[in-house]
């Protein structure tokens, strides 16, 4: 299994997350690429210090909205929103190649990543960027999504993402922020539901309802409160009942 987490989201004087601490507890880090979070010496330092720990480095490419943290769904033209993420992934490729790391697979983020779970069009547009940059690089999305299953058609490697401290609606899609209860914040509790998807076994949607998501990665999101603590107590779970951790799309090393 592998345990990735999202990092590089400062800006600026603008400080979020403990990238440092995080990157020792993942096996991979979504990297955000500037365009919803991110300047260029963020980015370079995660990627650099993700190079240095063997950690899996991954574009997390999301909508041109620094203002909403890339949260608001944005009715971007397909060419220009290929043209945007063929963007994102070349500027983090850069810091990659000077780190001694490269770029191993892109994952969407906030409501890029949540509009691609149905939205055929756009599903379509990122995955024209990630097939005309590097058709070997990996992506990684929400099982059943449109995302994964037009990426799969096009020959891009797919892996599957379960969400460690976000609430599931019986349809196996995330509760949105908007809604109570959409994040959960007790360490313990989380670590208990990572152990079940590991594992294969059901976990409860935000109604009780037992739902099964396959996954190959867990995230761990590095802006919410408490995020390496809670970082800490999946790594230390997993490892207690067996689960070796490993990035699901290797760099070099």
């Amino acid at each position: 299994m592998d345990l990735n987490a999202d990092l590089a989201e400062g800006f600026g004087r603008w400080e979020l997350g403990d990238d440092e601490a995080l990157l020792g507890v993942v096996t991979s880090a979504n990297v955000a690429c500037g365009f919803h979070a991110g300047d260029s010496v963020v980015i370079r330092e995660a990627v650099t210090r993700a190079a240095e720990g063997d950690v899996a480095v991954g574009a997390q490419v999301g909508y041109r909205d620094l203002a909403g943290f890339g949260r608001r769904f944005i009715d971007v033209p397909p060419r220009e929103l290929t043209d945007d993420v063929i963007y994102q992934i070349g500027a983090l490729a850069g810091f990659a190649r000077v780190s001694g790391t490269e770029v191993t697979y892109v994952k969407p983020h906030g409501a890029l990543y949540n509009a691609i779970v149905h939205h055929a069009e756009q599903a379509a547009a990122v995955v024209e960027a990630v097939r005309s940059y590097d058709p070997a690089m990996a992506v990684l999305g929400l099982p059943g999504s449109q995302w994964l299953a037009q990426a799969e058609q096009a020959g891009l490697r797919t892996f599957r993402e379960a969400f460690a401290d976000r609430a599931y609606t019986p349809e196996g899609t995330l509760v949105s922020r908007r809604e109570p209860g959409a994040v959960l914040h007790d360490p313990e509790e989380i670590a208990q539901r990572c152990l079940a998807l590991a594992a294969g076994e059901p976990i409860r949607a935000v109604d009780g309802t037992a739902i099964e998501v396959r996954a190959d990665s867990i995230c761990v999101h590095g802006d919410s409160p408490g995020a390496v603590a809670i970082a800490q107590a999946v790594r230390s779970r997993l490892g207690e009942a067996g689960v070796q951790l490993r990035p699901f799309a290797p760099g070099e090393s």
